[in-house]
């Protein structure tokens, strides 16, 4: 049996876009004798849809794009996903499905069973769980698909009360196949894996697993669409952050033969970090993310060109270069803005990173304006000494600039916070905190170093200097990182075994770090829930990245 794989870069609700990919991939699989060609999960609508589920007509756009697929699939079957309604009138309205359609006709639908509601999941808020499993049948082959979670439910996972190929191995299947949205963050990759090979082992059948590709906003799937053997062996890779479709035969022997296809993706080692802070852990796949998302956020928005503030510092160089390699140095706008307190290197420095990348830039000094401020607030302010309010100001300035630029021209602005200001509210609302969308938001400042390191992994991009420089905010004189927080070198082991791990105070106390700093800490996390709350949305990169995927209440007590 000839079975190919599709992992395809979809928009949520446009239809059209999606649908015309899907069918020119069967097209494409129909050209070169496929049998069956599978999709990911949700694919005719995008995944994660979120409340468009709650849109009737949302669900009848769903089912025209069926109807179209169905009639393309003359001669071939294909497996693909989409929100089902739910006619048993109990429960929810809908089932997350997939339809398994056999030249032209629709034969069965299979329904999820296993609904996440961790982290960025919300699917029992919009779906009814499956409380029926068959295999289906082709070409004298018995198969058993599932979705997604329904794999990582291997019997001894105390959110599901059911599992799914339990169910599907006693009508002995002689072949697995998975269709999913998992999400990329720099610790499942290897958690991926070893699940389905996991299932592979434990019921002694090959699996097909086929992922989505593409950014949804925060969220980035990665592809890396699997086919394993029934020895638990990679029998082929299909594509990281790009869209890929591969061919496969499958024997009798439960084995496959790869069909030549134009990508061959090497199958890499996966650095693996347990219980500790690595910020070089897979430090190549957390930039191709960062990138992906970049790159479709702004094609699903509709935009062309970004703009942010360059300071000379780490977070926007490492910004800046990402977004060159995501959109093309022509339409990414550095804006340069000294104040009274910038050095003069600082300047320098982000002036020798756009010539490297070949980006435009301007400088706006932000002299004038910061005055006008004080001077029109110095009636308040007499009598009063400088200190956060005036800093403030400054960063606020620039945030107004950057805004203005935006406005004016079009322009998506580029937040550069890094996730260790953001845990610990080192940040200014409506200032250095304002942007269209975080690059950076769900990485440690150490991370930054780390994708610094790795963007001049072959040649001087971002200069030496700015990477070796003591980082600072530049709103006071001789202003540095180290005068508000620890080393960061520290802070961010401890911030990682408070949000990554859920460690509590005491848990992390006993780990060796000082008793008052860990309160300290904890503290600015919680106390900044608030700022947090209020900002634009952050690429995740990380297993717990803020925003929709970590809910904490702004007016909690705990460990404050």
């Amino acid at each position: 049996m000839k079975i190919f794989l599709a992992q395809q870069n979809y928009h949520i609700g446009n239809f059209e876009y999606n649908t015309s990919k899907i069918i020119a991939a069967i097209r494409d699989a129909q050209s070169q004798g496929g049998d069956l060609i599978v999709f990911s999960e949700l694919s005719i609508c995008g995944y994660p849809p979120r409340d468009f589920l709650c849109f009737e007509d949302f669900i009848k756009q769903c089912n025209k794009s069926l109807q179209q697929i169905v009639a393309a699939a003359e001669g071939i079957a294909v497996l693909v996903g989409a929100p089902q309604l739910n006619e048993q009138f109990v429960g929810k309205d809908l089932f997350n499905a997939v339809y398994f359609i056999n030249n032209q006709k629709i034969e069965q639908v299979i329904q999820k069973t296993c609904l996440p509601t961790y982290d960025v999941f919300d699917e029992d808020r919009y779906f009814e769980p499956s409380n029926t499993w068959n295999v289906i049948e082709l070409m004298g082959k018995r198969i058993a698909v599932t979705i997604c979670e329904d794999i990582w439910n291997l019997g001894n996972n105390p959110q599901y009360l059911i599992c799914p190929m339990d169910k599907l191995i006693k009508q002995e299947p002689h072949l697995m196949i998975n269709l999913s949205a998992s999400p990329f963050d720099y610790k499942h990759l290897s958690n991926r894996q070893s699940i389905i090979q996991a299932n592979v082992l434990k019921y002694g059948l090959p699996m097909m697993y086929c992922n989505a590709i593409g950014s949804q906003t925060e969220i980035v799937f990665d592809g890396s669409s699997m086919v394993f053997d029934k020895d638990g062996e990679v029998c082929g890779r299909l594509a990281s952050f790009a869209e890929d479709m591969q061919g496969f035969i499958f024997n009798d022997a439960g084995g496959f033969e790869k069909l030549n296809t134009a990508t061959q993706e090497k199958i890499l080692p996966i650095h693996v970090a347990e219980n500790y802070f690595d910020p070089s852990e897979n430090i190549a796949e957390v930039y191709n993310a960062l990138k992906l998302g970049i790159k479709d956020y702004f094609q699903k928005m509709g935009f062309t060109k970004a703009v942010l503030g360059s300071s000379g510092g780490i977070d926007s160089a490492v910004t800046l270069a990402i977004a060159v390699d995501a959109l093309g140095a022509e339409q990414v706008n550095a804006i340069l803005m000294p104040s009274a307190f910038s050095s003069a290197h600082s300047v320098d420095d982000a002036v020798a990173l756009s010539k490297n990348l070949q980006n435009p830039y301007q400088i706006i000094s932000i002299a004038s304006i910061n005055d006008s401020f004080l001077q029109s607030l110095e009636p308040l302010f007499v009598g009063t000494a400088f200190g956060l309010a005036e800093e403030n100001i400054q960063s606020r300035a620039r945030g107004n600039v950057l805004m203005a630029i935006a406005n004016k021209f079009g322009y998506i602005l580029l937040n550069t916070s890094n996730k260790s200001e953001l845990a610990t509210g080192y940040g200014t609302l409506y200032g250095d905190m304002v942007g269209g969308i975080s690059v950076l938001g769900d990485c440690y400042k150490m991370q930054v170093y780390a994708l610094a390191k790795y963007i001049n992994r072959t040649k001087e991009i971002i200069p030496a200097h700015i990477i070796t420089k003591a980082p600072s905010a530049e709103l006071r004189p001789n202003q540095k990182d180290s005068d508000s927080l620890p080393e960061y070198e520290k802070l961010d082991k401890l911030l990682y075994l408070y949000i990554e791990k859920w460690m509590g105070p005491d848990e992390i106390k006993s780990m060796g770090f000082e008793h008052q700093l860990v309160d300290e800490i904890l503290k600015k996390v919680n106390t900044n829930e608030y700022k947090r709350n209020q900002f634009c949305p952050i690429i995740r990169i990380s297993p717990k990245a803020f925003g929709i995927g970590r809910r904490m209440p702004i007016v909690g007590k705990y460990l404050s």
